[in-house]
């Protein structure tokens, strides 16, 4: 032990005496080891670590695949979602269904509230393995019904709710004797509290899958099995695999019950109806898996440029303080000794040097939190938990022992007599230049393959920003207004032009519109249409996405009306047959002609199919993502489907959109004063949004790349700096036979160009290696675009120029005599 604090005590003199070397190294090892911290965190938080159910191994999810259709990950309908469960009650533990929303209820000071809301099977919380804090889980005689009064339809025997935790405190104080007592507060209310979840229950589904993440209250999903209706589908579907059965075999049992469907359903034949199931916590991340990881290995790539530039540094260091190390070795000190004194110097230097790096990460992780998109699951737990630590810490011990081990290595090749007869500026620096050379090249390389992905990622960024959304996000104003059943008596109809005369007249709206979902909010829910076969062959139906909207909202939205003629208020009319579509679907129904005018078969408002008309032809919009486009849509009236579906308004206004908002919620409450005016933001930031997963990892691997570069910089001008002053005395014999300063500058920066050209070389195929994570996050380039590759190397030509400047420069201010007399 008093070895040890004898090694620490000398190490630290020893860098004390080299200051600047130690705050150099320090502050490159804080870089490396503060980013490695960083993406361990996201890492570990996004995709290692376990989901907070029971047995989370065992769960999987079940997605409906159709793709013929080009319909992927879709949900069930009940009667499918129960076939498929009776098929799999043999390689099943339990399978249930859930779907999620959004709903109002009376809060308090008689207010009202917008909740989030999930509906499930009634053993739903058995099969993930929730708990609860109070109260019951859902039994089946919550779903049961028994005869209404004289007139009525079956009504539900009990209506019980389950509460979030989080939501039990928030609007009740975690009062215990909130079980028995209604939702709403009202003794009228049918909805009875029966259960309370435990702390911290979240439905941890991929993004895609549009589910909310904490619903705030439960009911029990009452199921009515008609086998003709398999068009409701917004089922998601979850199961628990028993112990001895695997994902394939699970997969197999439900492919029987699939294939029955199919034979049953010529829609669901045509489609290539599969089921297809996933662990849970593979689907959650499906879709960032590929950014995660790119990201990852873009820190591995900075973590190694660091280190590599330390090492050069304390080869450097070596080859000065070679002559002190012959000393010691000619005066009887062995291996070992020599050993554990460069140990020492190592873990002090990694030490500081990871304490800065922590600091470093935990400062990153707050601002990374904030500009992380959405998507991004568990994101806000991201945090330096002991695991992360642990890791980091490894990292440190790992760095130290290879900044310890490569200084004596190096040290031992060198001859103790020579070192001690050569002359103590350039003995020392005459070695280890292949070693120096080396590492140079790895960090060219290394900083090559970053710099290829944050250009391939920049130009993704810049394609984004050039695609046209299918509208004009600049000056729109949207929100959600809400309510319940009830809250809008008398004529919806008259109520929405009303609402729609007091907006149009707040001063600054240009144009008012209104919409049953605004675009790139994804999420959304295909129906059927076809043309006269598909009447006998349903198989000769095909999907769209669709919408309500009422007229007015293509020219509020800036949607260019390509033919044809938009909506007008005598459309808007449950009576009135007329759709406008998009020129996608135009395209599939005349693909050399008009469209307008033309009639077609479509399944909306019940399960028969009806004729609609094509009065108009719009320019697509982009629904689920800016990077793809969706499927082609079909607009209807918000008359057609009775009124009121079309709840997200738009107002294109001439200056500010946000500073309009307190006019048009007094607009609103004017109208209706019990509908709740929410959801307030501008177009432009559902943009912004969509573009929030290629604008973080841009942003993170630019910042990555940004300090390889600065490393890889500073690292070439440490190894020029130490061939100038190694090869002084060449150089003062170039000169005085006749060498011009012009052509020792050119030496000095052709060796700085032939470290880079390799280290290119290597780094393309890098490269390669941290492009093919990438392939996802691109847009509109390839991994191997040539433009892209032939432009970073141009770019490091200059990179290598610049570090080889001062050096050049300095080798050909060498004055001859004084370079020979030093010899």
């Amino acid at each position: 032990m008093l070895m040890l604090l004898s090694d620490l005590a000398l190490g630290w003199r020893s860098l004390g005496r080299s200051l600047t070397f130690t705050l150099a190294a320090g502050l490159m090892i804080a870089v490396g080891i503060g980013s490695t911290a960083v993406m361990l965190a996201v890492l570990n938080a996004v995709i290692l670590r376990p989901l907070p159910y029971k047995d989370p191994g065992q769960l999987l999810v079940a997605y409906g695949d159709l793709p013929a259709r080009s319909r992927l990950g879709t949900p069930f309908s009940y009667e499918s979602f129960f076939d498929i469960s009776q098929g799999g009650k043999d390689v099943f533990t339990g399978m249930s269904a859930f779907y999620t929303g959004r709903m109002v209820i009376l809060g308090k000071d008689d207010t009202w509230e917008q909740l989030t809301f999930g509906a499930a099977v009634p053993d739903f919380f058995r099969t993930v393995g929730a708990s609860f804090a109070l109260g019951r889980d859902f039994i089946e005689t919550d779903i049961q019904s028994e005869p209404g009064a004289a007139g009525e339809t079956l009504v539900r025997k009990n209506h019980a709710v389950i509460l979030s935790y989080e939501f039990w405190r928030r609007r009740y104080g975690s009062d215990p004797n909130v079980l028995g007592r209604s939702l709403d507060g009202r003794p009228s209310s049918r909805e009875r509290i029966a259960g309370v979840l435990a702390p911290g229950f979240e439905l941890l589904f991929s993004p895609a899958d549009q589910v909310e993440l904490r619903p705030d209250v439960w009911f029990a999903y009452r199921p009515r099995y008609n086998n003709a209706n398999r068009n409701g589908m917004g089922l998601r579907v979850v199961a628990r695999l028993k112990p001895e059965v695997s994902v394939e075999q699970a997969s197999a049992a439900v492919e029987l019950s699939a294939s029955r469907i199919r034979q049953e359903f010529p829609n669901y034949q045509a489609g290539g109806f599969r089921v297809r199931l996933a662990p849970l916590q593979e689907a959650l991340v499906r879709e960032v898996k590929p950014t995660v990881w790119a990201l990852t290995g873009s820190v591995v790539f900075l973590l190694l440029i660091a280190c590599a530039n330390v090492l050069n540094l304390l080869l450097v260091r070596s080859s000065l303080r070679a002559r002190e190390m012959a000393v010691r070795s000619a005066i009887g000190a062995g291996l070992w000794p020599l050993l554990r004194l460069s140990l020492a110097e190592g873990l002090i230097l990694t030490s500081g040097g990871a304490a800065g790096g922590i600091l470093l990460a935990y400062l990153g992780l707050r601002q990374l939190i904030l500009i992380a998109p959405a998507s991004l699951p568990r994101i806000d737990t991201v945090a330096l938990d002991p695991l992360v630590l642990a890791a980091t810490v490894f990292v440190a011990l790992a760095a130290a022992v290879v900044f310890a081990l490569a200084p004596v290595l190096a040290g031992l090749r060198a001859n103790v007599m020579q070192v001690l007869r050569g002359n103590s500026r350039t003995a020392g620096l005459s070695g280890g230049g292949a070693v120096r050379d080396g590492v140079v090249v790895l960090e060219v390389a290394l900083c090559f393959a970053l710099l290829i992905g944050s250009a391939l990622m920049l130009r993704s960024f810049v394609a984004l920003q050039r695609i046209h959304p299918g509208f004009d996000a600049r000056g729109l104003l949207t929100f959600e207004l809400m309510s319940r059943p009830d809250a809008l008596p008398g004529n919806r109809a008259t109520k929405a032009r009303q609402l729609e005369e007091r907006l149009r007249a707040i001063p600054g709206v240009a144009r008012v519109g209104a919409v049953r979902q605004l675009p790139l909010t994804g999420g959304f829910t295909g129906i059927r249409w076809g043309q006269q076969d598909a009447v006998s062959d349903p198989s000769k139906l095909y999907s769209a996405d669709w919408q309500t909207v009422r007229p007015g909202y293509f020219q509020t939205m800036g949607t260019k009306l390509i033919d044809g003629r938009d909506f007008t208020e005598a459309d808007n009319d449950p009576s009135r047959n007329l759709v406008v579509v998009d020129e996608y679907l135009a395209a599939k129904l005349a693909p050399k002609g008009s469209a307008v005018g033309m009639r077609f078969l479509t399944r909306v408002r019940s399960l028969e199919l009806e004729w609609v008309e094509i009065a108009g032809v719009v320019e697509h919009q982009r629904v689920n993502s800016l990077a793809e486009p969706s499927r082609e849509q079909i607009y209807f009236t918000d008359g057609f489907l009775g009124y009121g579906s079309a709840n997200r308004w738009v107002l294109r206004t001439t200056g500010d959109p946000m500073a309009l908002t307190a006019a048009a919620r007094a607009a609103v409450k004017s109208v209706d004063p019990k509908l709740l005016f929410t959801e307030v933001q501008p177009m432009e930031a559902l943009v912004t949004r969509a573009q929030a997963s290629t604008r973080f990892a841009l942003t993170l691997i630019t910042a990555f790349t940004a300090i390889a570069v600065v490393l890889v910089t500073v690292g070439l001008y440490g190894v020029l700096s130490t061939v100038v002053r190694q090869r002084t005395p060449e150089i003062g014999v170039r000169m005085a036979l006749g060498a011009t300063p012009v052509s020792i500058q050119r030496m000095v920066v052709a060796y700085a160009l032939r470290l880079s050209a390799l280290g290119v070389v290597l780094g393309a195929f890098a490269a390669f290696g941290l492009a093919r994570f990438m392939t996802a996050m691109l847009v509109d380039v390839t991994t191997t675009d040539p433009w892209t590759y032939a432009a970073v190397a141009i770019l490091f030509v200059w990179i290598a120029a610049l570090s080889a400047w001062l050096p050049a420069q300095r080798a050909a201010a060498i004055n001859p005599v004084i370079a020979l007399r030093g010899e």
